[in-house]
Parts: structure tokens; C-alpha cells; sequence
């Protein structure tokens, strides 16, 4: 497939106009949607936004390359812009960007779209075919001027094929028996344009270099040129240029160079020569034991407690949505039919305290531990979280056991560090397990259960009787929260606590649930609300994505209403806090209890007063939609 098959003329924009980054994302999206090429402009616009939040595709040399790949696609397609003016993208090397390509790939797309959307990004790293781009007038001529590079790329590509013979199998560039050689790995979070342009560029400067390189992209069709066991032994160095996690273990003991795939781009040479010249830490598969991650980590220690506690909340959250949800039917037909009824038993039995349930503490402590200690520290923070569930020490009580547990298994690889390296192997199958175990089982016994036992215990007591003040406070606190960030910390913040009370109450005591689940649905009730009914205030396009967060949050989904705060943070951030903590602060007025810890209005008939919760949820919504409606200024003003 040709490059030109994917960039057609019709989407092409000689002459944009944008000088902001936003107003350039938008002309180019506006192009694709008047072709016909995206179905949901907003779904679309929204992981753009996504991949730019994880680094800018503003790769610097005056190109950018914003892309996304999901439903919201029709049929791969390549948009292609320049800009004679220039415009601030937030490049990598801060200099101002007059070369675009929007690239919009389905999520189904066929390998060969994805080969071909790879080939451009190679084509990217020639400067002087930039060059010509920037010369070009007219569509005809960036087809001619693409058809004739793609041309020359494939027969080089062909000669060098019809001497393959005669070359090391399995190498890009050079010989891997070689002194000077390397290995390298690229990956980016889409694995469409990134990957393979630090691909090239690496080997593009090992040649200029007279190093000899082997390079494994990490792409959309999954890894390519995967390196060989041997191959990563002969390497000098290792280097890893990647946004997204790729399989470490395998250069353990190596000298390893980990950087985001933009340097791969940028900084090829003073990659290679690092790697080369043994400049960088030891990779340590068994652990943290990486440098260069632990430089990374010391920078901030409040993102590093921040980081463990997700990826703990993260692999918790479908054991409380799935058994929340069963849960909350079951006590359906309990009502129905009685605690005989042969479905509610099953329900209670599956999502209950023997089902999904009985392992949110310990599934929350293993993973916090293994986010801090790696692999051996996940056996023993799962036990010391079961521990805490045995002693009532509850969520409190499992988030120390995580915690704990990581920073013994971190002691216990420093203790043993002197050990002969003839029992190395011994250490994570025996010497982590049991140390760890022993270690950390035996404070959690002696010291952690019975304090954070007696801490849950009266924490429970407290909330089970918060006057009602204190009580409308702290929903206008926590419904608050679901809105200031929309899914960051202070949003997973008050959802893990509430998650701790309900689990800790035996789940009876829902009041918490319903003050975040209230505050949670009104962002993108509000959104909708406002697109609805203030039209003159809201672009076309983003009338219609409105629409879609009447089903977002109903559903309560928060993210829906993001885009909407990305692109007016003030006005739309306000606005929804102040909602969602009246709606929070009503389902405490009104002593609302639900019995799930996910599901909007699916599960809102649950609630012991159903019409008070949707009325909460309603006058939460009603209100921050007035609030932005008026707050904004008519289109036509802008």
C-alpha cells in the first residue's frame, strides 16, 4: 500500500490557519470529519487529547504528529497540514511546528495500514525531505513528492534484500560479534509513529556512527525483531527508548538505558555512545533495583506513594465492581423473595465476603507492595492483607500491609546483596518468600492489626453516628473531590475512601458510596445539561459530544465531562465542584445508603430512598449546569 493511499488529497491543508496548538487539532479533525473518515468527533478529539497527555507528538524539527487510534476511526487516514506562520505545539525541542500529520487508525486496523503508517513516520527523519515538503504548493505535489521518496525507500529496501544472504541473520545494522555493538528497544503508548521513528533514527546514527545496533519496536502489531537471548548477552549496553512497559526481565545484569521514546528520536547519538561506553545503571530484574528508576522515583516522594497506591486500586477495582454490582442485585431479590431465595444466596456467595469481596484488601496490599518491591513482594502483602481482613484492621489496616511489605522485600535485597553470587537464584524463590513472609506477617500480627484494628473500629463507629452536619460536610467534602480532577488523585482519593468504609462496614454502610456516586454523575449531567439548553455558548461539535454525557453520566462515568474541563478548566472545574458537593451534601442530608460501589442509575433503585438519590444527582447537575451556562460567553463573542 502507498503512503498516498492513506493521505488523500481532499484532507490535505496547504495553508493552515491555526496558531495555537488547540486550534490546529481542531482545523485538522475538521477535515477529517468533513471526509467522512471519523464517526464521533468528540470520542476522536478526546484521545488525541489522551496520547498528548502522555508526551507531546510535537516531535520537534518542525514536525508534529498527533494521532489516536480507536472506534471513533472510519478508515486509517493520514491528514497532512503545513503552517507557513508556525505554531507552538509544546515541541520536544521547543521550536515552533509547520509540518502536520494527523494520523486516525482504526482500532481494527489491518496490518497493512499499520506498515504503511510506519513507513511514513521512517520517512519523517530525512531533513531534507521535510524540506521539500515545506516547498510544495498543491496536493498533486505532496503525492509526487511521497509516491517518489516511498519508491526510492522500497528499492533501496530491495537491494538490500538481494544481498541479505550474505548478511548476519536476525541483524538491522552491522554485526553482532562485533566490539561495538548495542541492542535497543522502541515503544510508544499508540506503538503507530513514534516506535519505528526512533527505530530509524537509532539506526540511522549507529551507521553514521560505525556502530553496530539491533533494534525491537514494540508497534501496534505487537514486537517486531524481537532480540534474541544471545544477541543481549554480545551487547555492550542496552538502551530503551519507550512510553509504555516493555518485558525487562530478559537484560537483567545489563547495563540498561532507560528514556522516553522521544529521546530515541532526538538524542540517537548521545543514546548509542552511553550505551556503548557502559554509561548506565545495572538492570536488575528482581526488583527495583534499576538507578536510573530509583533517581526517577526519589524526585518526588508524594508521586511515588501516589503511584504504588494505584497500581494497588487499579487491580482492586473489578473485584469491587463486579461483586459491588452482584451485591446489589442480590439484595434485590432478597427484598423480593427473602434471604432463602436460592439467587440471592448465589449472588451473596459469589460477590460477597466469600467472593469477589473477600479479596479487595488482600488484592490492594499485593499490589501496592509488588508496585514497591517487584514480583517477591507480592506473596507476602496479599497474606498481610488477608491478615487485616481476619482482624478487622480492614482497608487501613491493608494499605499498611502494601506498604510494608514492599519496603521489607526492598530491606531484605539490600540485606542479602552480599550473599555469594552461586546462591543468587535462591534469592525469589526461597529467601524473599519466606523472609518476606515471616517478616512481614509477624508485624501485622504483633503491631499493625491490633492498632489499625482499634483505628477501623472507630472509624466505622464515627461515621455509623456523625450527627447530621458533620455528616452533610463530609458528602460535601467528598462529592466535592469527585469533581476537582475528574479520575486524578483527589477523585481516586475520596473513592478509595468511601470503597474503606463500605468494605469495612460489611457492606451495610453505603452513605459514603452515595455521597461519591452523586458527586461523580454530575460532571457530565452537567455537560450535557449545559450543551442542551445554552447552545449559543457551545460549538457545534461540542453540542454533540455533550449528548453522549447523558449516557456517560447516568453511567456514572466522570471522565465523559474531561474534554469539556481540558478545554475550559476554570469555568467547567468550578462549576462542577460546586454541583457535585451539593449533590454530595444532600444524599447526607437525606440519610441516602447505596448498597453498590459503581453503576449510576442502574443500581440507584438500590438505594434505601432511590427518588431523594436521582433527585440529589439531579439538583447537583441542574445547578452546575446554570452555573457554566452563564459563566460562559456566547459563541460569537469569543
Amino acid at each position: 500500500m502507498r503512503i498516498t493511499d492513506l493521505m488523500i488529497k481532499e484532507t490535505m491543508i496547504m495553508d493552515l490557519q491555526a496558531t495555537t496548538k488547540d486550534g490546529a487539532i481542531e482545523e485538522l479533525i475538521t477535515s477529517l470529519e468533513a471526509s467522512g473518515r471519523i464517526n464521533d468527533r468528540a470520542l476522536f478529539k478526546e484521545m488525541i487529547y489522551k496520547r498528548e497527555a502522555e508526551s507531546s507528538t510535537g516531535i520537534g524539527g518542525g514536525i508534529a504528529m498527533p494521532h489516536a487510534k480507536t472506534k471513533a476511526v472510519n478508515e486509517a487516514t493520514v491528514v497532512f497540514a503545513k503552517s507557513s506562520k508556525g505554531v507552538e505545539f509544546e515541541s520536544l525541542d521547543g521550536e515552533p511546528a509547520n509540518v502536520f500529520f494527523m494520523i486516525a487508525a482504526p482500532e481494527g486496523a489491518a496490518n497493512t495500514h499499520l506498515r504503511t503508517l510506519a513507513a511514513l513516520s521512517r520517512l519523517l527523519i530525512d531533513t531534507d525531505f521535510i524540506d521539500k515538503l515545506m516547498k510544495t504548493q498543491t496536493p498533486d505535489e505532496v503525492s509526487e513528492l511521497f509516491d517518489a521518496k516511498q519508491a526510492e525507500e522500497e528499492a533501496a529496501k530491495a537491494a538490500k534484500e538481494a544481498t541479505k544472504a550474505q548478511q548476519t541473520p536476525n541483524v538491522i545494522v552491522g554485526n553482532p560479534d562485533s566490539e561495538e555493538f548495542v541492542v535497543a528497544v522502541t515503544a510508544c503508548p499508540t506503538g503507530i509513529a513514534h516506535t519505528f521513528m526512533a527505530e530509524d533514527a537509532l539506526i540511522k546514527k549507529a551507521t553514521e556512527m560505525g556502530v553496530n545496533i539491533r533494534v525491537e519496536t514494540n508497534g501496534s502489531e505487537g514486537a517486531q525483531n524481537v532480540l534474541t537471548a544471545d544477541e543481549i548477552r554480545r551487547a555492550k549496553g542496552v538502551i530503551v527508548a519507550a512510553d509504555k512497559k516493555v518485558e525487562m526481565a530478559r537484560f537483567d545484569g545489563k547495563p540498561v538505558l532507560q528514556r522516553p521514546v522521544s529521546d530515541g528520536i532526538r538524542k540517537p547519538e548521545e543514546l548509542i555512545r552511553k550505551a556503548l561506553n557502559g554509561d548506565a545503571p545495572t538492570y536488575r530484574s528482581e526488583g527495583k533495583g534499576n538507578a536510573s528508576e530509583t533517581k526517577e522515583e526519589k524526585t518526588s516522594v508524594g508521586s511515588k506513594i501516589y503511584k504504588d497506591l494505584m497500581n494497588g486500586i487499579s487491580h482492586m477495582l473489578p473485584f469491587v465492581v463486579g461483586g459491588g454490582i452482584l451485591l446489589a442485585i442480590s439484595f434485590l431479590f432478597e427484598q423480593v423473595a427473602g434471604a432463602d431465595n436460592p439467587i440471592f444466596q448465589l449472588l451473596q456467595t459469589i460477590g460477597g465476603g466469600t467472593g469477589a469481596f473477600h479479596f479487595l484488601i488482600p488484592v490492594l496490599a499485593g499490589f501496592i507492595a509488588m508496585s514497591i518491591g517487584d514480583r517477591p513482594a507480592l506473596m507476602p502483602g496479599m497474606v498481610g492483607g488477608l491478615m487485616a481482613v481476619n482482624s478487622n484492621a480492614g482497608f487501613l489496616g491493608g494499605l499498611a500491609a502494601g506498604f510494608l511489605a514492599g519496603y521489607v522485600v526492598i530491606a531484605l535485597r539490600k540485606a542479602f546483596a552480599g550473599l555469594p553470587k552461586a546462591l543468587d537464584g535462591l534469592k525469589p524463590i526461597m529467601l524473599y518468600p519466606v523472609f518476606g513472609l515471616l517478616i512481614t506477617g509477624a508485624i501485622m500480627f504483633y503491631l499493625f492489626d491490633p492498632i489499625f484494628g482499634g483505628i477501623n473500629t472507630w472509624l466505622v463507629n464515627a461515621l455509623n453516628n456523625l450527627g447530621t452536619g458533620n455528616a452533610v460536610i463530609l458528602g460535601l467534602i467528598l462529592g466535592g473531590m469527585m469533581s476537582i480532577d475528574m479520575g486524578g488523585p483527589f477523585n481516586k482519593a475520596a473513592y478509595a475512601f468511601s470503597i474503606g468504609v463500605f468494605a469495612s462496614s460489611g457492606n451495610t454502610n453505603g452513605a459514603m458510596m452515595a455521597a461519591v456516586m452523586a458527586g461523580g454523575m454530575v460532571p457530565p449531567l452537567a455537560i450535557a445539561l449545559a450543551t442542551t439548553f445554552f447552545k449559543n455558548k457551545f460549538t457545534e461539535q461540542e453540542r454533540k459530544s455533550g449528548l453522549t454525557n447523558y449516557v456517560l453520566g447516568l453511567s456514572f462515568i466522570t471522565e465523559g465531562a474531561i474534554p469539556f474541563a481540558a478545554a475550559d478548566p476554570l469555568r467547567v472545574l468550578t462549576s462542577c465542584i460546586v454541583g457535585s458537593a451539593i449533590a454530595g451534601g444532600l444524599t447526607q442530608l437525606w440519610k441516602i445508603n447505596v448498597p453498590a460501589p459503581h453503576g449510576g442509575i442502574f443500581v440507584a433503585f438500590l438505594a434505601n430512598h432511590a427518588l431523594l438519590f436521582l433527585l440529589a444527582v439531579a439538583i447537583g447537575s441542574v445547578i452546575s449546569a446554570l452555573a457554566l451556562g452563564l459563566w460562559k460567553k456566547p459563541i460569537e463573542a469569543k
